[in-house]
């Protein structure tokens, strides 16, 4: 059970990691929406990889309204298809290779056989080199190019299986020209502006360069949609720093990842990602068959269970279902079986990790970061009940959120776009208030909103961040030790 699924009582333990689940035929009804939500959905992921807009339009209105009757700021993220490569139409839609087998990948577009396919970006053929492999549907089928021509490359078949019509092709070998977006993109991403998305992630990133173009695409008035940057390429690896710096989250897609590189490197990258983006003070979210046998099965394997745990343990801000909930039989199951095993991973993690610090080489704003480390610190020595955090953008409750407090951080602010990006961020509770200019009165509120929704008893003692210069960005500059309800304790203490 989550503490921010209403009003809950005091003593109920809360889930900090963050839950997003993808939305699609299994799961658009509001009855299913409004399921995921209680079970602990922060998150709901629109995949453009499927559906139409019309589609997506629906479920998005569908989605607010869910929250909108619940009081339950869950953020809406944007998935982009990006530039996939996929196999053009196929004879009768499939045919089988063999071992030994030779195809040719040709240029423009044909209706493909045994001997001959075309994708749809034809001009790949002038930049795929000899030696170069080519993997179909996820690397089930794997080819590698004996001969590259002007108008066809000449591929040998060296792990067989079914090829069908649209199935995806990666180039783990070839550095590709074309563009991080397609025309497709452009019109999707027009949509998620106008329906104000909280989040939009950007497939096969390859290039801090590539976040820059998608920025570039946003309205200058627009500061409600934060960018994610998905690793599943060979040259994100090793742009890693770069992005990070350039995104607002990131996302490991250990799918493609997997399909791009040696398997069993992926474990071991997905650590050192996580690792990165907590010294970055960036969110993380770790994807791709989480719980994949649950889009069959009520239960999951003891496998998928060690996995889910580990990604917790590897400090993931957000864990990320995918076909469990779009398309798979149990999705608010799916939901529920995240929270169970999340909840017995951050009880280890608070019996058994000591403070977590902020990287002091941050490049972030000095004031804000040190005020964050400091109340880290204090919420700990304190024992506090809880960490409340005024903030105008979200930023000091995400720097709050890497420190991984073994208590609640309610993010307040007045702004609602704010409130609904704090949902992703790792055991932060986000809270819709107007702030008060004069501290006394400003704490009166955080109390009565406190003990209104259960979060505090009177005379529990809690940690306040706020900044002296109201409405101002970057102000965060106070801590206030406060004891909720405590009328006669006469003015908080200020440190900051």
């Amino acid at each position: 059970m989550r503490l921010d699924a209403g009003r809950l009582p005091v003593n109920i333990h809360m889930i900090r990691t963050k839950f997003i689940a993808t939305i699609g035929p299994a799961s658009d009804s509001l009855e299913t929406l409004g399921e995921l939500l209680d079970a602990g959905v922060d998150v709901f992921r629109l995949n453009f990889s499927h559906g139409t807009l019309q589609q997506h339009a629906l479920t998005y209105d569908r989605i607010r309204s869910v929250c909108r009757q619940r009081g339950m700021p869950a953020a809406v993220m944007a998935d982009l298809c990006g530039p996939k490569i996929r196999v053009d139409p196929i004879e009768e839609d499939a045919f089988t290779l063999s071992p030994g087998d030779r195809i040719d990948i040709v240029s423009g577009h044909v209706v493909g056989d045994r001997t001959r396919i075309s994708t749809n970006h034809p001009e790949l053929v002038r930049e795929v080199g000899v030696g170069h492999r080519m993997l179909i549907d996820d690397g089930a089928v794997r080819l590698r190019v004996e001969a590259a021509l002007s108008d066809r490359l000449q591929c040998v078949c060296e792990v067989g299986g079914p090829v069908s019509t649209r199935k995806g092709i990666n180039l783990p070998d070839s550095q590709l020209a074309m563009s991080a977006l397609t025309a497709k993109d452009r019109e999707d991403l027009a949509w998620a502006v106008q329906h104000g998305v909280d989040y939009v992630a950007m497939s096969f990133v390859r290039t801090a360069a590539d976040l820059r173009e998608l920025r570039e695409l946003l309205p200058l008035s627009d500061d409600h949609c934060r960018l994610v940057a998905k690793i599943e390429t060979v040259q994100a690896i090793e742009h890693l720093d770069e992005i990070i710096e350039s995104a607002d989250v990131i996302l490991v897609a250990r799918g493609d990842l997997g399909v791009e590189m040696d398997l069993a490197r992926v474990p071991l990258l997905q650590k050192e990602i996580a690792r990165k983006c907590r010294l970055a003070g960036k969110p993380v979210i770790i994807a791709t068959q989480m719980l994949q046998s649950m889009v069959e099965s009520p239960t999951a394997t003891r496998a998928e269970v060690s996995d889910v745990a580990n990604a917790i343990l590897d400090a993931a801000d957000a864990v990320m279902l995918s076909a469990e909930t779009s398309v798979g039989k149990f999705p608010v199951e799916a939901v529920r079986m995240l929270a169970r095993i999340a909840e017995q991973t951050e009880d280890y993690l608070d019996r058994a990790a000591a403070s977590s610090a902020l990287d002091k080489n941050l490049l972030l704003p000095r004031v804000p970061t040190a005020v964050a480390h400091g109340a880290n610190l204090l919420a700990r020595d304190l024992d506090a009940r809880l960490v409340a955090v005024w903030t105008q953008t979200g930023n000091t409750a995400r720097l709050l959120s890497k420190c991984r407090l073994p208590m609640p951080v309610v993010g307040l602010s007045p702004d609602e776009h704010v409130c609904r990006r704090m949902a992703m961020y790792y055991g932060v509770i986000p809270v819709q208030l107007t702030r008060e200019d004069e501290v006394l009165a400003m704490l009166a509120d955080v109390d009565a909103m406190l003990l209104e929704r259960g979060f505090a008893s009177r005379g529990d003692m809690i940690v306040v961040i706020a900044g002296t210069r109201l409405l101002q960005v970057g102000s965060t500059n106070a801590l206030l030790i406060h004891l909720v309800g405590d009328e006669s304790s006469g003015e908080p203490e200020i440190t900051g």
